[in-house]
């Protein structure tokens, strides 16, 4: 049987490779993203169970991608987890207002996703 995948986007090089671990151990394959431009290229192509996105120093952009995500058929259904650090909070709160007001699933610190990861993705991936 096929691992779930998670396409991920991350600046922050120690947060990334956290989450990377902790994805494995929970038995996911990974992908990460590099080029946002062809972010939402990766998420056709691949078909992505879930989406983890950074929203630091390119939070406007990854906005973008995700309300080209969610505008997008093929793309539309997936949930989107968008995490911000809270070494600025200023600029935190605001990076989770645009991601939520651009249609993130579910927008959380840093700290707490990669430390309840697990409960992270099941209210991501919960269907109503």
């Amino acid at each position: 049987m096929t691992k779930a995948l998670a396409l991920i986007f991350y600046e922050n090089l120690l947060t990334g490779n956290q989450l990377l671990n902790r994805l494995a151990d929970l038995d996911y394959r990974t992908l990460v993203a590099s080029d946002l431009g062809r972010f939402a290229d990766q998420a056709v192509q691949e078909k992505p169970i879930v989406i983890i996105v950074e929203l630091g120093a390119l939070g406007e952009r990854v906005c973008g991608v995700i309300r080209g995500l969610r505008s997008t058929p093929d793309t539309q259904h997936i949930p989107i987890i968008g995490y911000a650090s809270h070494k600025h909070p200023k600029e935190a709160g605001q990076a989770t207002a645009q991601a939520q007001a651009a249609g993130a699933t579910l927008v959380v610190g840093e700290g707490a996703l990669v430390a309840h990861l697990d409960q992270v993705l099941d209210q991501a991936l919960r269907v109503d």
